[in-house]
């Protein structure tokens, strides 16, 4: 006897079609991996004939790496303000590390940073008007935790649900105090607090922003031994190892999650702060050239999205990536596109990609001079253009007009503005009315 229901046909198919709509809406975990002063050739998959970093280069060769990748700024703290906000650093009012003020204490003493963190609160007041990605995917249920380098304060100002920073000026709190113990003192609290998130059964962003390869280059004594016999001289010795001590936390990093069978629904983005050239005689000294400069050194980047059977791996040599989209392709991963106004594009999306032309960055002053007017600190305005990369300083700078072919010549060395005046002229006028608009 046929005893067939078509109600029970019907419940069963309606199971199957919310199944497959929970698998489609089901948020992924996402983490961010922030180098801290790091050169953009100074990793394996990018040709350094010397640095080791056999857990990144596993990294970029199942992401979608894209090699052509840029900061907004070539100094830490307004770049992770764009990597947090989706908004170049005259939007954000990050555009330094500290505010430019008069002071009679030392810099950096326990006096003087007190004094910082008082002149330091109206940009902080209005960089907080700016939603952050911790507390938009907080709306949508993440739990998110804040480690290692950060400038606003404490994770709680940046609208994590979760930290290490404490921000309090009077015990060290300036960028980043207890959360720099991250990487360079273990992991333990990223897995404590992934532990948590499974626990409470919701999905989680880490912001893993790491005192590595940052100053004071203090390596393991075996990485320092490794590349002492490699390098020209110990400063340099030491930077290298420091590079490598920083693959070696992300290569903890990504076994735990595969141990926790978590790998497969993590979105991993790994970006560096800023460049890097090391002085050879003097350990923790960077060169001219790299960090604080517009040239490649102080703004290049590998920039990679690995998210295994969702995003397919491959290294792109070709297309401009910016630290900008990082915020907006999050978003759009999470399923909360549009959720506030940024500035980049969804680098997932192919025809997004393919019909973008320009990026553009910004060099400031170290130091801040006025929150309510960004053009009082302006250094640079670069934009970079298919081959073309143009550098345009303020007048009290003193420098000449900088274009240079990019990818004949990666490392600046020949400036063509001269011999090329029409296409100085063109992109003089789009970084024009890109500075326009978003300098309001």
């Amino acid at each position: 006897m046929n005893h067939f229901k078509p109600e029970f046909f019907f419940l069963l198919l309606m199971c199957f079609w919310n199944w497959g709509s929970f698998a489609q809406t089901e948020k992924p975990n996402i983490i961010y991996i922030i180098s801290d002063d790091q050169g953009w050739t100074d990793f394996g998959f990018m040709g350094h004939p010397q640095i080791e970093t056999p857990n990144i280069d596993r990294l970029a060769n199942e992401s979608l790496t894209f090699t052509r990748g840029y900061v907004t700024a070539p100094l830490c703290s307004p770049s992770l303000a764009t990597l947090i906000t989706g908004l170049y650093p005259q939007q954000t009012k990050i555009t330094g590390n500290d505010p430019l003020f008069e002071s009679k204490e030392r810099r950096y003493s326990p006096e003087w940073q007190l004094e910082r963190s008082k002149e330091y609160q109206a940009f902080l007041n209005e960089f907080q008007k700016r939603p952050t990605i911790p507390q938009i995917l907080g709306k949508a249920g993440y739990l998110s935790l804040q480690t290692g380098k950060w400038w606003g304060k404490s994770w709680k100002d940046a609208g994590f649900t979760h930290g290490m920073t404490h921000g309090d000026a009077a015990t060290g709190g300036r960028h980043g105090d207890a959360g720099l113990a991250i990487g360079r003192e273990g992991m333990k609290p990223i897995y404590d607090f992934i532990q948590l998130a499974e626990k409470e059964k919701k999905p989680f962003m880490v912001w893993y922003a790491p005192f590595l390869p940052h100053s004071p280059h203090t390596p393991p004594d075996s990485l320092l031994q490794k590349y002492l016999p490699k390098a020209p001289t110990e400063a340099i010795a030491k930077y290298w190892a420091m590079c490598e001590w920083l693959d070696l936390t992300v290569g903890e990093l990504m076994d735990y999650l595969k141990q926790e069978s978590l790998d497969e629904n993590t979105l991993l983005i790994f970006v560096t702060d800023n460049g890097w050239i090391q002085n050879p005689d003097k350990t923790n000294q960077f060169m001219p050239g790299s960090k604080q400069d517009p040239a490649d050194f102080g703004i290049r980047t590998p920039i990679m999205f690995h998210w295994p059977g969702k995003i397919a791996p491959k290294m792109d040599t070709i297309h401009l990536v910016s630290s900008v989209d990082i915020p907006t392709t999050t978003l759009a991963v999470a399923g909360l596109e549009g959720a506030t106004p940024m500035e980049g594009i969804d680098v997932l999306d192919q025809a997004a990609l393919d019909s973008r032309k320009s990026i553009y960055a910004v060099d400031f002053s170290h130091d801040m001079v006025d929150v309510f007017a960004p053009e009082k600190s302006l250094e640079h305005r670069v934009i970079i253009s298919g081959d073309w990369k143009l550098i345009l300083a303020e007048p009290e700078q003193g420098e000449s007009v900088q274009l240079y072919q990019i990818i004949k010549d990666p490392f600046e060395k020949t400036n063509v503005a001269k011999q090329n005046p029409d296409v100085v002229k063109k992109l003089t006028q789009e970084l024009e009315d890109w500075w326009e608009r978003t300098n309001q």
